[in-house]
């Protein structure tokens, strides 16, 4: 069965809230999903991402708007009728039933003959790494074992779509990374479409074709993850994904080749041009804490500043260093100085993969 993709037409949903009244959970959001990618759908608690999926899954009608699989419209389909697989937050197993037998029950639904149903729920099995499970319980499991029942359970009764509410966020931090790339790796080997929901934006970044960064129920961005890093398009993308410093500068002059800024005393000539730099006008530079050296204060050029506080995590140090009235992130790898709180030092910023965005005072 070759993969199949999804659509997303300008759906809105509403709740009724008993002091707000009726509150927006999703409000005319559009995405599409190609066959055979893992879509992320990622955001804060309340930004819209679960509504979306289960309207995708039909466990919620959409107010407005339509919902494709493939070119079928299942819009006005019971979730049991569009052939999706979804993995709950919670796994959602029967606890009185065996481990084949909750994986089994799918294809049971299906009225699928016997000897089909143990051929299918072996492999599937041997599949997720629980070949030898079957007469277990989900009480005698560990997390990261159920979480394998209920990702075969999901994907025996082969469907077009793979849906995951959060399936990792009840784990261990340690589990939660492996079991990651295992779904990961799954998801490729079986070629299927699938979306993804989580709260964890390195979990996004680590297993997603694309992410789907979503704000007060609407879209703030989509990319891969490397562009929503590297381009963020405002200050909550920004923060959000990963650790960033933002910045307040003056810009002094545009040109062809790049823009001149001012922060703290200090011109920067910044590579490229952007929407946002008029000269006089504050912009707020995103500055990632990576990118930035750190050193002594006998530098020539650079930020002067004063550390605030300083982790040692082994391959990496990482500083909150006091310039003017900004707290500024600085990691350090492999450093040659390790610097102690209240020590003066002297920041350096590169002049180019700085994005800037509007606002700001100075």
């Amino acid at each position: 069965m070759s993969a199949v993709g999804i659509r997303v037409e300008h759906v809105s949903k509403q709740f009724s809230h008993r002091l707000k009244g009726l509150v927006y959970a999703v409000k005319d959001v559009s995405l599409t999903v190609q066959p055979g990618e893992l879509l992320t759908l990622l955001g804060p608690s309340g930004c819209g991402k679960t509504t979306t999926l289960r309207m995708i899954a039909g466990f919620e009608r959409p107010d407005a708007g339509r919902v494709f699989i493939g070119e079928q419209d299942v819009t006005d389909l019971m979730a049991n009728q569009r052939n999706i697989g979804f993995v709950f937050q919670n796994y959602a197993l029967f606890p009185h039933l065996t481990v084949f037998e909750n994986v089994a029950y799918g294809l049971r639904v299906k009225h699928m003959a016997e000897p089909e149903i143990g051929r299918a729920v072996h492999d599937v099995l041997q599949m997720v790494g629980l070949g030898g499970y079957d007469r277990q319980f989900p009480n005698q499991l560990s997390g990261g074992e159920q979480q394998r029942v209920a990702l075969a359970r999901a994907t025996v009764i082969r469907p077009r779509v793979l849906l995951f509410d959060e399936p990792l966020s009840n784990l261990d931090a340690k589990l939660r990374v492996h079991m990651r790339g295992e779904l990961q790796q799954l998801q490729k080997q079986l070629s299927i479409t699938a979306v993804y929901v989580t709260h964890d934006q390195e979990e996004a970044m680590a297993i997603s074709d694309r992410i789907v960064v979503m704000s007060q129920g609407a879209i703030a961005q989509e990319g891969t993850a490397e562009s929503l890093y590297r381009q963020p398009a405002s200050e909550f993308v920004a923060q959000f994904i990963g650790r960033t410093n933002l910045v307040t500068a003056r810009v002094l002059s545009v040109e062809a080749g790049g823009t001149m800024v001012e922060l703290h005393g200090l011109r920067l000539r910044l590579a490229g041009r952007s929407p946002h730099a008029q000269p006089g006008r504050p912009v707020r530079l995103v500055v990632r804490p990576e990118v930035i050296s750190i050193e002594g204060p006998d530098r020539a050029t650079g930020l002067p500043g004063t550390v605030a506080s300083r982790m040692f995590l082994g391959e990496k140090v990482e500083y909150h260093v006091r310039v003017g009235e900004d707290l500024v992130q600085v990691t350090s790898y492999n450093p040659r100085n390790v610097f102690a709180p209240g020590d003066a030092v002297t920041l350096t910023l590169p002049t180019d993969g700085i994005p800037l965005l509007p606002g700001g005072t100075t």
